[in-house]
């Protein structure tokens, strides 16, 4: 099944390789600037989003 561009929070948390009951990283996710789209009670991520956001968290971590 081939995903639609805007996802519900469940899909969201399996499009970026997440356990799906990890809701918890997802608010925080969320709390720092991942935007949500509201209709009504329905609430959807863009998966354009997603790349954005996570391409804007990216660090680079050194191991010594």
């Amino acid at each position: 099944m081939k995903l639609s561009e805007y996802l519900n929070f469940k899909q969201s948390l399996k499009y970026m390789g997440l356990n799906e009951r990890n809701y918890v990283a997802l608010k925080s996710m969320i709390a720092n600037g991942l935007p949500v789209i509201v209709i009504g009670n329905s609430r959807r991520i863009s998966k354009a989003a997603i790349d954005e956001f996570m391409k804007e968290h990216t660090v680079t971590v050194k191991h010594n």
